[in-house]
């Protein structure tokens, strides 16, 4: 037989594998299963819990102590791991939750369920959805944050966080728990900047936030005792808690002069803006606002001070949420060779993000005829002065030009009912061939069946339609747009502009495994220094994943007023054929000065259809020179194929930066950039100081797919010391350092920030031919300006820094204290030297290690940790818990001396330092009987106000209710209560 392709090698290799095995193992053993455990990053079992690389693990205590019933939340206070999506973003929330380790972006963190991969979340957002898994069924979290692509295949860059749910439960489990969100609006600094705009602040204390979670959890041994079955059923409902219902949300903040903040807002204003240009569209002549009623309604100058439209009360800072989730979880031995097993997981999330309303969209330019109705006297007067239009002469123009920002106020909010139904199930059987050899295979499949309805949103086409009296298409039920009387807005008018907008798709992926594991002990391969023999694990995986998207004809064209841009239909898909072995060799014991010394070494060989051939390795080194000390250390070669939206995403003008430093007037604080370097930009002299900024700071980019995408590789260094004296019996401490350098990073071609300061700078011509202008300069007001970011092998990411851990165990006894219990101590704490990216080879790097910003996004904190004590008493089971959680300051990027970051005119005194933060948690738990817990809990205790940010160093996503939501705890205390009955 010939061989000719790399995926028919693979395929025979795994034949020969398995034939390999069989020979090597005629009968299966009759011995008893051996009880050894498998470690996060490991395939092979062990006889211990250690691990070459770092490993971070969170038990199901401690998500009762946090009284978590989102893993999210629990993940979030892990000093490891950095903000992503979650249920406090609302303005670019996918409605899903996911985890972003060592700050490296959620799609180079591989996320495991019980060593198996949890499927891609979203269509628009393929990482993995927390949503899936139900806290309460989890028994334990393992953090492995050494890198495990060579173990477990791609993404495994940043680490792979690994959840262990309970199985092999009997009997019957209930647990529920209410919790809820208080507040006191007491901040009387932020409350006496919105009396001065005229805005009525909230007051006093407030409760709200309410969440209601049930489990039950049910199993059942077979009669024989060979196997079990474990169901579960699992309900959340979480009320919306708006930006409104918070003194420091409840206005747009915006850098005021000195170290003050005022209430800013947008320029789609209400009651309305309007922007009066000369008879060509060019030139601004005065920009207006509306004031009086009906047919006395007239033009005023628009005052920036209190005429920008305050859109914070109405979005939400917390999402409401409904989720159920179904499962069971099931094996079978039907002999020593053959234990068949099962998991099947399902989940229904339905989520509704909310923002301020929609409305006429500060920056298209409208034609208006001098006769649309509404228009009133007055306001003829204006436009004729400043335009010479409109006066009824021979040869006189007769429409006017204008720029119209006006809010929907008299309409709702627009809502996204995000909703995930997701399914997965895996099939497999392990078991003993011999007493050297086991093997475990499993099939898997999972899909996860997406549906966003859009609501409350003008349609463009519409707004252009009745703006032009409806002579557009008169035959659509046209209705004029009477923005030009105060008052003068009637249902009629909107239900005509107001058209619902439906996104929807499917993510799919199958898996086959086949892995066998060998104790080579068995035929005398082992170290002639060591008492155990090698381990090896040999193994082949096949991957398949697929995302079909597609919208509405009005998402699809970007038809919808204030939702940032199309989404046009995405279609793709990409498979993947794998080999994998890893070897486990202790090669010193017991030895003099050599208690152990033992290597570990992986290797993966992968062929993507569409990003082609990869190899990725690693190697490790355990040595333990006495009991009491081990130090450890691992270098790995991860990669992270592009997935299917860097792949295949059709390329699209979408809103994604924030400041353009060529707008505003000479001498505005947003102009920064000389005349010469704007011209590097695009900018022509007669435009230079004519550039309207965007008040809300949102500006346009081309993103975008590319096909031709490679993988990123990824270098991982890790080195630490475990130390468990002896003489202090109960104490452990770990200390390890982190290096984790990525290449051909995919992303945009540069930050956009970043794009235009270095062409007005250094006349990069790659940096300069990313920007484009449109007519007037502007790179906001028509989807033809923008700043190019479709995706690139780029430059690169890199990250180290120092992680501490310790655990000590003290009875009371030993300090005299009899019958009076122990204490319990758990430290964790992350110190980062270094989050440094180079967008371009050769082009600059940038740190964002203690910085946050429009560049660098949410926090970065040199240094966090989180502190648990906890007094186990001896009465009623109870226990008393007390957690310090602590979050270093940060500064803001634009205030940094690096060229690729630094932008003064983002820099002000107000939020150029971001204070640490020390939170502060109560909890406690207790028994009345065995069959009955209960746990009570308060954390925040001393509702801790988030720090505050104004709107020009707010980076879009991340940044909500000005601050970062995910990151600080932003909605007050958060009080929580719940019983777990067990029969």
């Amino acid at each position: 037989m010939q061989i000719k392709s790399t995926r028919e090698r693979l395929l025979a290799t795994t034949v020969l594998i398995g034939a390999a095995m069989a020979v090597a193992a005629p009968a299966f053993a009759q011995d008893a299963p051996v009880q050894e455990v498998v470690v996060t990053g490991s395939r092979i079992p062990q006889p211990n819990l250690t691990s070459v690389s770092p490993i971070t693990a969170v038990n199901s205590q401690e998500i009762k102590l946090e009284g978590a019933t989102r893993v999210e939340d629990l993940l979030n206070s892990l000093p490891q791991v950095f903000a992503d999506q979650g249920s406090s973003i609302t303005n670019g929330a996918t409605g899903t939750a996911t985890v972003n380790l060592r700050g490296l972006g959620s799609s180079r963190t591989l996320v495991l369920i019980d060593g198996r991969r949890l499927l891609p979340g979203d269509p628009l957002d393929p990482a993995p959805d927390l949503n899936n898994i139900p806290a309460q069924l989890v028994d334990r979290v393992e953090l492995d944050t050494g890198g495990a692509s060579a173990v477990y295949g791609s993404d495994a860059v940043a680490g792979v966080v690994n959840f262990i749910m309970k199985k092999n439960f009997t009997g019957v489990q209930v647990d529920a728990q209410y919790s809820f969100l208080q507040h006191d609006n007491d901040d009387s600094g932020i409350q006496s900047i919105q009396k001065t705009a005229g805005i009525t602040s909230p007051t006093g204390g407030i409760t709200d936030g309410g969440t209601t979670s049930v489990t039950a959890i049910m199993g059942v041994n077979a009669p024989d005792g060979k196997g079990n079955l474990t169901a579960y059923a699992s309900y959340r409902s979480t009320q919306p808690v708006n930006e409104g219902q918070r003194d420091y949300s409840n206005c747009t903040l915006t850098e005021a002069g000195g170290n003050k903040f005022a209430c800013g807002g947008s320029a789609t204003a209400s009651p309305a803006l309007f922007s009066i240009l000369d008879n060509n569209g060019v030139n601004d002549l005065g920009d207006y606002s509306l004031a009086g009623k009906g047919a006395n309604s007239s033009f005023s100058p628009f005052n920036p001070a209190t005429g920008y439209y305050n859109y914070g009360p109405l979005n939400y800072l917390q999402r409401s949420d409904t989720r159920y989730n179904l499962g069971a979880y099931g094996h079978y031995e039907i002999n020593p060779m053959v234990d068949v097993y099962t998991q099947l997981m399902f989940m229904d999330d339905d989520s509704t993000a909310q923002v301020a309303g929609s409305g006429i969209f500060y920056g298209t330019t409208y034609a208006i005829p001098c006769n649309y109705p509404g228009i009133t006297a007055s306001e003829l007067g204006t436009i004729t002065s400043l335009t010479g239009a409109c006066t009824g002469a021979a040869g006189a123009p007769t429409t006017f030009n204008t720029i119209i920002g006006k809010r929907d106020t008299e309409g709702s909010g627009r809502t996204s009912d995000l909703r995930h139904t997701s399914y997965r199930a895996v099939i497999g059987a392990k078991g003993e061939l011999d007493k050297a050899w086991s093997y475990d295979g499993y099939v898997q499949y999972g899909e996860t069946i997406f549906q966003d309805t859009e609501g409350g949103y003008f349609s463009t086409s519409k707004v252009g339609n009745a703006l032009s009296n409806c002579t557009i298409n008169p035959a659509d039920g046209c209705v004029p747009y009477n923005v030009f009387q105060g008052g003068g807005i009637t249902p009629a008018q909107l239900a005509y502009l107001t058209v619902p907008g439906l996104e929807k798709g499917t993510t799919t992926e199958q898996v086959a495994n086949l892995t066998f594991t060998g104790k080579l002990g068995e035929y005398g391969i082992k170290s002639p220094f060591a008492t155990d023999g090698f381990g090896i694990a040999l193994g082949t995986e096949y991957r398949r994943e697929n995302i079909q998207f597609t919208s509405d004809e009005e998402i699809q064209t970007g038809d919808l007023e204030g939702a940032g841009g199309a989404s046009p239909a995405v279609n793709g898909s990409f498979d993947v054929y794998e080999l994998f072995a890893e070897l486990q060799a202790p090669l010193v014991q017991d030895k003099p000065w050599v208690k152990s010394l033992q290597l570990s070494a992986a290797y993966r060989f992968s062929d993507y259809s569409t990003a082609g051939v990869t190899d990725t390795y690693s190697v490790g080194l355990e040595y333990a020179p006495v009991a009491d000390i081990r130090f450890r250390g691992s270098w790995q070669r991860a990669v992270r194929a592009p997935n299917i939206l860097e792949l295949f995403s059709p390329q699209n003008v979408v809103l994604g930066f924030s400041n353009d430093p060529c707008a505003g007037a000479v001498g505005s604080a947003t102009l920064t950039l000389t005349q010469a370097q704007c011209a590097l930009t695009g900018v022509t002299a007669a435009q230079y100081g004519n550039i309207k900024s965007n008040p809300a700071n949102q500006y346009n980019v081309l993103s975008g797919g590319n096909p031709g995408l490679a993988p990123e590789v990824a270098d991982t260094y890790s080195g630490g010391v475990v130390w468990t004296p002896s003489f202090v019996p109960g104490l452990s401490i770990t200390v390890d350092y982190f290096n984790i350098f990525v290449s051909g990073v995919i992303s945009g071609a540069a930050a956009p920030n970043t794009v235009i300061g270095e062409c007005g700078t250094t006349a990069s011509s790659y940096y300069c031919g990313l920007i484009h202008r449109d007519s007037s300069g502007s790179l906001w007001e028509t989807p033809q300006g923008y700043v190019t970011d479709t995706n690139v092998n780029a430059g690169s990411l890199q990250t180290s820094g120092m992680d501490f851990e310790g655990t000590y165990r003290l009875p009371l006894s030993r300090l005299g204290l009899e019958h009076w219990g122990s204490l319990n101590f758990d430290f964790n704490g992350t110190y980062l030297a270094s989050l440094i990216s180079e967008p371009v080879p050769g082009g600059g790097k940038f740190d964002c290690e203690g910085l946050y910003g429009d560049t660098c996004g949410t926090p970065n904190p040199r240094w966090r940790h989180k502190l648990r004590t906890t007094w186990n008493t001896p009465w009623y089971g109870s226990q008393f818990s007390v957690q310090w959680r602590y979050m270093g300051d940060v500064r803001t990027d634009a205030a940094s001396a690096n060229g690729l970051l630094s932008n003064p005119a983002s820099v002000f005194p107000v939020d150029e330092k971001l204070a640490a933060q020390n939170y502060i948690d109560l909890a406690m738990t207790f028994k009345i009987t065995d069959n009955y817990q209960f746990r009570v809990g308060v954390n925040n205790v001393f509702d801790k106000e988030p720090p505050l940010i104004g709107s020009a160093n707010c980076p879009g996503v991340t940044c909500n209710a000005n601050t970062f939501p995910q990151v600080y705890d932003s909605e007050g205390r958060y009080i929580f209560m719940g019983i777990t009955a067990t029969y």
